[in-house]
């Protein structure tokens, strides 16, 4: 039993070495994604509550994109991205 433990963690390790050193493709990738209302509003500065209003959605829908619970679509995600981007002129916009 041993000598099968230690030959598939060999095998694990060889193969580990091939992906670092770019010879070989991992078989299973993981894409973590950026929580980008976070960064776009970390990047203005402002509160919550703040970055909310600026925005024209409630506090809680920005909590709730902060905290994975609910994921930004169409024109709010296109904002953020604006927003991420280009952060001062998103806040020159977005305050007249």
């Amino acid at each position: 039993m041993e000598s099968e433990l230690f030959k598939d963690l060999l095998q694990s390790l060889t193969e580990a070495g091939a992906i670092a050193k770019g010879q070989a493709k991992p078989s299973r990738q993981f894409n973590v994604q950026t929580n980008i209302a976070r960064a776009a509003r970390e990047q203005t500065g402002l509160s919550q509550s703040e970055f909310a209003r600026m925005l024209r959605v409630s506090v809680k829908t920005l909590q709730n994109w902060e905290q994975h619970r609910r994921t930004p679509t169409g024109p709010a995600a296109a904002l953020l991205t604006i927003v991420r981007q280009s952060p001062e002129t998103a806040l020159k916009a977005l305050h007249q």
